[in-house]
Parts: C-alpha cells; sequence; structure tokens
C-alpha cells in the first residue's frame, strides 16, 4: 500500500483524538481521586510530582528506544504501559494504599507518557517530508490539535460524570479499555517514513549521544536554547492550575462531591482548546513572527491565572478558566511549528523528548510546592504563585525572539 500524506495526516489526528480521549477520561477527576485516597493537598500534588519525575528520569531512556527501534515501537509501549499502570492506580485507591506506592506508580505513569513525547510528533513531520507534503506544519498541529480538543471534550466531561454515578475508579477502567484499543489501531495504521532507525550503539553509548544531541542541537541553539529554558516555568505553572481547579471550584461550588462540575471545567478546557486549534491558523496571520504571538498568548494565560487567584466566584473563575485554555491552545501549535523549525530530522525525537523533560523539570519542583501552599494558606494564593511562575517564561521567550532565527518567521 502506498502512503500518501493525508494518510499520515489522518493517522495523526486518530491517534490524538484516542490518545487523548484515554488520558483526559480522568483529568476531571484526578485530583479528587487521590483526595479520596487519603491523601492532603501535599501529598496529591507530591504524587503528581513523581508522574512529573518519572518523565524526566525516563525521557532519555524511551528517547533511545524511539531513535533506535522506532516512532511506532515508542507508541506501542507507551500504549502498554499507560494502560497497566493504569490498573494499578485504581488498586491503591481501593486498598488506600500508602503514599509511596502513589509515589512508584505515578512514576511509572510518567513512563508511559515518556514513550509518547517526541516521538508521535517526530514521526508525523518525518512522515510528511517522506511523502511529499510542502503544507504548512502550523496548520496540521493545530488541525491534530481540534481532534485532540474533541477527545478531551468527550473524556474530560464523561469522566467526571462517569465518576460521580459510577465510582471515582470507573473513569480510570474505562481510560485502561480505550488505551487497548489505541494499541491496535496504531499497530495497524502507524508506519516509520522518512526516517531509519539506528541500533547500532549499546546503551551507554546512545546515551551519551542523546547527551551530546541535547546539547548540539538544543541547548547549543540559541532561540532553541531560549524557548527550552521558558518550558519549566510554562509547564510546572500549567499542570498545577490544570489539576487545582477540581478540588477549587468544587469549593467555590459549594459541594465537594458533584464530580460533575468538575467535569464540566475539563469539559470547557476542551473546548477551549478546539477553538484555540480552529483559531491559531488565522490569529498566527495577524503576527509577523511566530514569537510575537508566543509572547501574546503567554501573557494573556499569565493575566488570566492572576485573575483566578483574585476573583474568588465560581462563574467569574469559570470563564477565566475557558480564557487560559483558549490562549494555550492557540498559542501550542505555533510554538510546536517554530521548535521543528530549528532542528533536523535525524534528532527530532531526542530534542522533542528533551523538550519535554525540561517542560516535566518545572512540574516535579512547583507541584508540591504549590501543593503545600494550597494547604497552608488557601487554592487562590497558590494560583497567585503559579501566575508568578508562568510569568518567568516571558523574558526567555522574548530572547528567543531576539535571535532572529529563519523558522520565527515563515
Amino acid at each position: 500500500m502506498t502512503i500518501t500524506a493525508a494518510h499520515v495526516r489522518r493517522t495523526y489526528y486518530t491517534l490524538g483524538l484516542g490518545n487523548t480521549l484515554a488520558a483526559s477520561l480522568i483529568w476531571g477527576v484526578n485530583t479528587l481521586f487521590l483526595l479520596d485516597a487519603g491523601l492532603t493537598n501535599f501529598q496529591a500534588f507530591a504524587a503528581n510530582a513523581f508522574f512529573t519525575a518519572g518523565m524526566v528520569l525516563f525521557e532519555v531512556p524511551t528517547g533511545i528506544v524511539a531513535d533506535s527501534w522506532g516512532r511506532r515501537a515508542s507508541y506501542l509501549l507507551g500504549t502498554v504501559t499507560l494502560a497497566a499502570t493504569t490498573v494499578l492506580y485504581v488498586w491503591l485507591w481501593r486498598v488506600e494504599g500508602p503514599f509511596w506506592a502513589w509515589a512508584v506508580s505515578s512514576a511509572l505513569i510518567g513512563l508511559g507518557f515518556t514513550f509518547f513525547s517526541g516521538a508521535t510528533e517526530a514521526w508525523l513531520v518525518d512522515a510528511l517530508r517522506a511523502t511529499g507534503y510542502t503544507g504548512s506544519l502550523d496548520a496540521v498541529f493545530a488541525r491534530g490539535q481540534v481532534f485532540m480538543g474533541v477527545g478531551m471534550l468527550v473524556g474530560a466531561g464523561g469522566g467526571g460524570y462517569l465518576a460521580q454515578f459510577a465510582g471515582l475508579g470507573a473513569p480510570y477502567l474505562l481510560r485502561a479499555a480505550v488505551l487497548v484499543v489505541m494499541l491496535v489501531v496504531a499497530a495497524l495504521l502507524m508506519h516509520d517514513l522518512g526516517f531509519t532507525p539506528d541500533r547500532g550503539g549499546g546503551y551507554r553509548a546512545e546515551v551519551r549521544r542523546i547527551a551530546a544531541h541535547s546539547v548540539e542541537y538544543g541547548l547549543r541553539v540559541r532561540p532553541v536554547r531560549w524557548l527550552m529554558l521558558a518550558a519549566p516555568c510554562t509547564g510546572g505553572a500549567m499542570i498545577y492550575v490544570h489539576y487545582a481547579l477540581q478540588p477549587y471550584l468544587l469549593q467555590l461550588w459549594g459541594d465537594e462531591a458533584a464530580y460533575g462540575i468538575a467535569g464540566i471545567s475539563a469539559a470547557l478546557l476542551a473546548a477551549a482548546q478546539i477553538v484555540g486549534g480552529l483559531v491559531a491558523p488565522a490569529l498566527r496571520r495577524v503576527f509577523a513572527r511566530r514569537t510575537s504571538m508566543l509572547l501574546a498568548t503567554l501573557g494573556g494565560s499569565v493575566l488570566a491565572v492572576l485573575l483566578i487567584a483574585l476573583i474568588p466566584s465560581f462563574w467569574v473563575v469559570l470563564a477565566l478558566v475557558v480564557a487560559w485554555g483558549l490562549l494555550a491552545a492557540a498559542g501550542q501549535p505555533v510554538r510546536q511549528a517554530y521548535l521543528n523549525g530549528m532542528i533536523p530530522s535525524q534528532q527530532r525525537a531526542t530534542i522533542l523528548s528533551f523538550d519535554s523533560l525540561m517542560a516535566s523539570t518545572g512540574g516535579v519542583v512547583t507541584q508540591p510546592a504549590l501543593g503545600r501552599a494550597a494547604d497552608v494558606w488557601g487554592y487562590p494564593a497558590s494560583y497567585l504563585m503559579s501566575a508568578g511562575v508562568a510569568a518567568l517564561a516571558l523574558p526567555f521567550v522574548w530572547l528567543s525572539r531576539r535571535e532572529r532565527h529563519p523558522a520565527d518567521t515563515p
């Protein structure tokens, strides 16, 4: 069968839709799930920090899998790992497992996600080029974000109400089932194109090679370096803001057992992601440079989080959450296209995984600290701190802009 660029795009959209559906089934209730298991805010966000620490720890080993065995192999391993660790999470919830067990299982979930990070995006870009695609990457990433937003809309909203009527463990079991389906879909549709796996070196040699490439094609390339240094600030703030919304909105609503409300908020974020993906190409044309749009969307996101901290009203906070999600969604495809335009094909998965590692590093540090702040001073204070963390990314994006890389003005 001759594989066309249209087939590659359809496969990417299908994988994005299914993956996000599976992941988002728990997004509306994950913090509530951990708190229901007997954890404090500090412990719940520390468990999430172990998840991001797992992503940091396993990025390099799973990057070796993507480079040595192929992007498809990496994706398939990710679905198997996530399905198994999701079932483990449900078991710990049922037996009210100790914190150390939550920490270990969260790190293993992080392992599952690292098989995806970088590999799927690198597969798309290389396969499109191999099939002669000459269109805009911004548009492909934006449309992919729309499909992911649809998956998130269905998963987050449905997961919240499923938890309310069938128990907090039900969305996790459904998530594992969807992942099994995606394993079959990827095995049938995903093929490595435009990339030849390199299986010549041993593990240590591969680690040295990846470290060297991360430095040579990442940190030593000034516009890439500044963009990557912004990632811990945005990544660290974003993951806390997202997961702390669940208990904070229920607190503002006045009923901490109304899991459907948490699902609705996650579904609204998904709708914002869909709209953001749809408007991103048109909005991109308003700005002459990609970094100009990144600065605008990032600045607006910081302002939205700041207002969430300052206005303790359920409906106002819900509206600000939508604005925050819309701005983040509009900026993400542009950032993806900008970064991909600055790195070579052979090192694409490595550099993208390293970028993901940088974002995860921010989450490791910020989540326990912000969770502790929520325990001591309340959620508004923790959101105020989150806005400050996210604002630290703005100078780094400006420094990347100042380098005037050709990818900034495609």
